[in-house]
Protein backbone atom coordinates (compact mmCIF):
# COMPACT_ATOMS: atom_id res chain seq x y z
CA UNK A 1 0.00 0.00 0.00
CA UNK A 2 1.32 3.42 -0.96
CA UNK A 3 1.09 6.14 1.65
CA UNK A 4 -1.05 9.13 0.67
CA UNK A 5 0.89 12.29 -0.15
CA UNK A 6 -0.42 15.83 -0.61
CA UNK A 7 2.67 16.59 -2.70
CA UNK A 8 1.96 13.64 -5.03
CA UNK A 9 -1.68 14.75 -5.34
CA UNK A 10 -0.52 18.26 -6.26
CA UNK A 11 1.89 16.89 -8.88
CA UNK A 12 -0.85 14.71 -10.42
CA UNK A 13 -3.35 17.62 -10.34
CA UNK A 14 -0.78 19.88 -11.99
CA UNK A 15 -0.47 17.45 -14.89
CA UNK A 16 -4.22 16.85 -15.17
CA UNK A 17 -4.90 20.58 -15.52
CA UNK A 18 -2.60 21.32 -18.44
CA UNK A 19 -2.41 20.54 -22.14
CA UNK A 20 1.34 20.75 -22.60
CA UNK A 21 3.77 18.00 -21.71
CA UNK A 22 6.03 19.52 -19.07
CA UNK A 23 9.41 18.36 -17.87
CA UNK A 24 9.96 17.43 -14.22
CA UNK A 25 11.67 20.81 -13.75
CA UNK A 26 8.60 22.65 -15.01
CA UNK A 27 6.33 20.69 -12.66
CA UNK A 28 8.79 21.38 -9.82
CA UNK A 29 8.66 25.15 -10.44
CA UNK A 30 4.84 25.05 -10.46
CA UNK A 31 4.57 22.91 -7.32
CA UNK A 32 7.21 24.89 -5.43
CA UNK A 33 4.76 27.79 -5.07
CA UNK A 34 2.45 25.66 -2.90
CA UNK A 35 5.18 23.45 -1.37
CA UNK A 36 8.23 25.70 -0.85
CA UNK A 37 10.22 22.91 0.85
CA UNK A 38 9.71 20.32 -1.90
CA UNK A 39 12.88 19.13 -3.64
CA UNK A 40 13.38 18.40 -7.31
CA UNK A 41 14.24 14.82 -6.31
CA UNK A 42 10.85 14.44 -4.64
CA UNK A 43 9.13 15.62 -7.83
CA UNK A 44 11.15 13.14 -9.92
CA UNK A 45 10.36 10.27 -7.52
CA UNK A 46 6.64 11.07 -7.51
CA UNK A 47 6.48 11.44 -11.29
CA UNK A 48 8.19 8.08 -11.62
CA UNK A 49 5.77 6.46 -9.14
CA UNK A 50 2.70 8.00 -10.81
CA UNK A 51 3.97 6.71 -14.16
CA UNK A 52 4.54 3.21 -12.76
CA UNK A 53 1.01 3.24 -11.30
CA UNK A 54 -0.41 4.19 -14.70
CA UNK A 55 -1.84 7.48 -13.43
CA UNK A 56 0.27 9.60 -15.81
CA UNK A 57 2.37 8.97 -18.92
CA UNK A 58 6.12 9.39 -19.06
CA UNK A 59 7.26 10.36 -22.56
CA UNK A 60 10.91 9.67 -23.27
CA UNK A 61 12.04 12.05 -25.99
CA UNK A 62 15.42 10.48 -26.67
CA UNK A 63 16.94 13.95 -27.00
CA UNK A 64 16.20 16.16 -24.06
CA UNK A 65 14.43 15.61 -20.78
CA UNK A 66 11.48 13.27 -20.33
CA UNK A 67 8.06 14.86 -20.57
CA UNK A 68 4.94 13.97 -18.61
CA UNK A 69 1.28 13.77 -19.61
CA UNK A 70 -1.75 13.60 -17.35
CA UNK A 71 -3.83 12.06 -20.14
CA UNK A 72 -3.43 8.28 -19.96
CA UNK A 73 -6.04 7.49 -22.62
CA UNK A 74 -4.54 6.18 -25.87
CA UNK A 75 -3.49 9.09 -28.05
CA UNK A 76 -0.65 10.06 -30.36
CA UNK A 77 2.18 12.49 -29.67
CA UNK A 78 4.31 14.69 -31.89
CA UNK A 79 7.88 15.62 -30.94
CA UNK A 80 9.58 18.60 -32.55
CA UNK A 81 13.12 17.76 -33.61
CA UNK A 82 14.24 21.37 -33.09
CA UNK A 83 12.70 22.54 -29.79
CA UNK A 84 11.87 19.02 -28.42
CA UNK A 85 8.38 20.10 -27.38
CA UNK A 86 5.83 17.31 -27.25
CA UNK A 87 2.31 17.96 -28.50
CA UNK A 88 -0.86 15.89 -28.69
CA UNK A 89 -2.07 15.09 -32.19
CA UNK A 90 -5.86 15.28 -32.59
CA UNK A 91 -6.01 11.97 -34.41
CA UNK A 92 -8.67 9.27 -34.31
CA UNK A 93 -6.72 6.59 -32.47
CA UNK A 94 -7.36 3.18 -34.05
CA UNK A 95 -8.59 1.08 -31.11
CA UNK A 96 -8.09 -2.14 -33.06
CA UNK A 97 -4.37 -1.44 -33.56
CA UNK A 98 -3.19 -3.80 -30.79
CA UNK A 99 -5.47 -6.61 -32.00
CA UNK A 100 -4.28 -6.13 -35.58
CA UNK A 101 -0.60 -6.20 -34.53
CA UNK A 102 -1.24 -9.29 -32.37
CA UNK A 103 -2.26 -11.28 -35.45
CA UNK A 104 1.33 -11.30 -36.74
CA UNK A 105 3.17 -11.35 -33.40
CA UNK A 106 3.56 -14.52 -31.31
CA UNK A 107 3.80 -12.66 -27.97
CA UNK A 108 1.26 -10.71 -25.95
CA UNK A 109 0.76 -7.06 -26.88
CA UNK A 110 -0.50 -5.03 -23.94
CA UNK A 111 -0.28 -1.54 -25.39
CA UNK A 112 1.56 0.79 -27.71
CA UNK A 113 2.97 4.25 -28.01
CA UNK A 114 2.70 6.22 -31.22
CA UNK A 115 4.98 9.21 -31.59
CA UNK A 116 5.44 11.32 -34.70
CA UNK A 117 8.48 13.51 -35.37
CA UNK A 118 9.17 16.64 -37.39
CA UNK A 119 8.88 20.40 -36.96
CA UNK A 120 6.20 21.99 -34.79
CA UNK A 121 4.32 25.01 -36.20
CA UNK A 122 6.54 27.48 -34.30
CA UNK A 123 9.81 25.96 -35.51
CA UNK A 124 8.42 25.47 -39.03
CA UNK A 125 7.75 29.20 -39.27
CA UNK A 126 11.26 30.12 -38.10
CA UNK A 127 13.08 27.48 -40.15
Amino acid sequence: MIKHSRQRDAIRDNLMNRCDHPTAETVYMDIKEDFPNISLGTVYRNLSLLSELGEIQKISTGAGPDRFDGNVKPHCHFQCKMCYNVLDIPFEYPEELNAHASKSFPGIIEGNSIQFYGLCPNCMNTH
